[in-house]
C-alpha cells in the first residue's frame, strides 16, 4: 500500500459521512490500494465546503475511487510501477488511467507518494505503447494474452500484453496530457527518461501513419459482434477518406467505430496534447527534436482543422463536425466521451468564450445532436455505445465544468445527485426516466470526474457549492 496507512485513522473515516443514512462507502483504510495523506486532507477540506448532504457525501465516496480501488503498485527494475484499472474491467486503458489520477496532480508536489504513483504511470504507459501504439487498453502482465472475453478472437495484430487493439488517437494524446499535467504540478524530471522519449516519438509516428498520405497503413480491426459500432467496415480498413492532413482514427473514445474516419474532436485534442509534449520534451527532457517534430504535427493538423474541421447546421450555423472524411461530407452529434466536442473547453483546445465553440455546445445540447436525450428524471448527452435514452453523467459533469453561470451548474450537481440510484458513486449511463436503471457501477473515470468537479467548484465558486442545492 503506497504512502501506508501510519496517521490516517483521523481521517480515514470522515465524519462528514458518519451519518447513518449515509454511509461511507469506501473500503476499510486496511483495504484500500492506495492511501495518500493529501488526498484524505483535501476530502475533509472540499467537504466542509459542500452544503448539500448528499452531495458530499458523494464526494467522499467518489473522490478517492481511483486510489481506493485501481491503483496497483509494484516496481520494475527498482522503479515505481503503476497499473491503473478502469474499475469494473481489469485491464488499463491509455485514457481512462490518465484521467483518472487527474484530479490528484494539484497535491502531487507536496505528496512523495502521490508523486510514486504519478512516475510510475506515465512509466508504464510508455511501456504499453512501446509494446503496441495501435492499442487501447492493456494486461498488467506484458507477456500475457488478452482475457478480455470480447476481444478474444479480434482480427488485428494482438501482441501480448495488449488487453484491446481499437485504435483511437485520444489513447495517445492522455499520455502527453498527463505527463503535461505532472510536469506543471512538479518540475520533476524523473519520469521523462529514453523510454518515455521512445514512446513520445513512437507516437508521433503513428499520428503520420494515420494521416494515410501514402497508403492505408498497417492498422485494420475486425470483430464479430452483431453491434456495428464493435468493428471497422470495409474488411476493417475503415470507411474511405481523402487524405488532407488530419488523423485518421478507427474508433471514439467510447470505443465505438467511427463512420467518418477524421474525428474532430480527436484531432483537436492532439494539436493541443502535441503542444503539451513539446514543452516537456523541452523543459523536463531537453530534447530539443522531439519538441520539435511534436510542434510540427500540431501546426500542420491545426491548419487542417480550420480548412476541413467545421460545418453548416440546417440552420446556417457554423460548427465544428464531429467527423468529417475529406470529401466534403460532415456529421453533427456529439457523444458524452472525452475528447468530445462538448468538451473542447475543458480540454483548452478553444477559449470558454470562443463562439464558434460556443455554438457548437450549444448544439450539443439541444436537438441538433442525435445522441441528446431529455427523459422525465435526467437529460445529457449519451452515444451509441450504451444506446438511445442512455444519459451518460459525464456528460452533466462536463457542462458544469465549462460553464458559466451558476443556474447551469446547479442544475447539472442537482440532476447527478439525484441520478446516482442512491448508490453514492457516478455511473456510466443512466435512463433518462429511472436512474435506477444503470450501467457500469464501478467507473472510476467518472467517479474521478465527478471529485474533480467538485475540488474545481470550491476554488472557483465556493459559495455555489456551500449553498443549498
Amino acid at each position: 500500500m503506497a504512502g501506508g496507512a501510519a496517521g490516517l485513522a483521523l481521517v480515514g473515516s470522515p465524519a462528514f459521512a458518519a451519518r447513518p443514512s449515509l454511509p461511507s462507502k469506501r473500503p476499510a483504510l486496511a483495504d484500500r490500494n492506495f492511501t495518500s495523506r493529501s488526498v484524505e486532507r483535501e476530502i475533509a477540506r472540499v467537504s466542509a465546503r459542500i452544503g448539500d448532504p448528499k452531495l458530499r457525501w458523494m464526494f467522499g465516496n467518489c473522490y478517492p475511487n481511483t486510489l481506493d480501488t485501481t491503483v496497483r503498485m509494484s516496481t520494475i527494475d527498482g522503479a515505481p510501477d503503476a497499473f491503473v484499472i478502469t474499475g469494473d474491467i481489469p485491464c488499463l486503458w491509455l485514457r481512462d488511467s490518465s484521467a483518472q489520477v487527474r484530479p490528484y496532480l494539484h497535491l502531487a508536489a507536496q505528496d512523495p507518494a502521490l508523486r510514486t504513483l504519478f512516475r510510475g504511470l506515465i512509466a508504464r504507459q510508455a511501456r504499453s505503447i512501446l509494446i503496441d501504439p495501435y492499442a487501447n487498453a492493456f494486461m498488467q502482465d506484458p507477456a500475457a494474452r488478452t482475457n478480455l472475453s470480447w476481444a478474444l478472437h479480434d482480427q488485428t495484430e494482438m501482441k501480448p500484453g495488449v488487453a484491446e487493439r481499437k485504435w483511437e488517437i485520444d489513447s495517445l494524446c492522455y499520455p502527453m496530457r498527463l505527463a503535461h499535467g505532472y510536469w506543471q504540478a512538479t518540475r520533476d524530471p524523473a519520469p521523462f527518461d529514453a523510454r518515455w522519449a521512445a514512446a513520445a516519438r513512437l507516437s508521433i509516428a503513428t499520428y503520420r501513419e494515420q494521416q494515410r498520405k501514402d497508403g492505408r497503413g498497417p492498422y485494420r480491426f475486425l470483430r464479430a459482434s452483431t453491434r456495428n459500432i464493435e468493428t471497422m467496415p470495409l474488411e476493417g480498413w475503415g470507411n474511405p477518406a481523402r487524405a488532407n492532413g488530419l488523423i485518421q482514427s478507427g474508433f471514439r473514445p467510447s470505443d465505438d467505430a467511427c463512420q467518418y474516419p477524421y474525428l474532430i474532436p480527436a484531432n483537436l485534442f492532439a494539436v493541443t496534447t502535441l503542444r503539451e509534449l513539446a514543452v516537456v520534451a523541452s523543459e523536463a527532457a531537453h530534447d530539443t527534436a522531439l519538441a520539435t517534430e511534436a510542434t510540427a504535427l500540431a501546426t500542420e493538423v491545426e491548419a487542417a482543422l480550420v480548412a476541413h474541421g467545421r460545418m453548416r447546421l440546417r440552420d446556417g450555423r457554423e460548427v465544428w463536425a464531429y467527423e468529417v472524411d475529406g470529401f466534403g461530407n460532415a456529421i453533427f452529434m456529439d457523444d458524452a466521451n472525452v475528447p468530445s466536442l462538448s468538451a473542447l473547453a475543458y480540454m483548452g483546445c478553444v477559449a470558454p468564450t470562443d463562439p464558434l465553440w460556443r455554438r457548437t455546445a450549444d448544439a450539443a445540447w439541444s436537438d441538433a445532436n442525435p445522441y441528446f436525450f431529455k427523459g422525465a428524471k435526467a437529460e445529457g448527452i449519451g452515444g451509441p455505445h450504451v444506446g438511445l435514452g442512455q444519459v451518460w453523467p459525464m456528460s452533466l459533469i462536463i457542462r458544469a465544468l465549462s460553464a458559466s453561470d451558476d443556474a447551469t451548474i446547479r442544475a447539472c450537481l442537482r440532476m447527478i445527485r439525484d441520478t446516482d440510484a442512491d448508490t453514492g458513486f457516478i455511473h456510466e449511463a443512466v435512463d433518462q426516466d429511472d436512474p435506477a436503471k444503470f450501467t457500469r457501477s464501478w467507473f472510476a473515470w467518472a467517479n474521478g470526474l465527478f471529485g474533480e468537479l467538485i475540488v474545481h467548484l470550491a476554488a472557483t465558486r465556493p459559495s455555489l457549492l456551500a449553498a443549498s442545492l
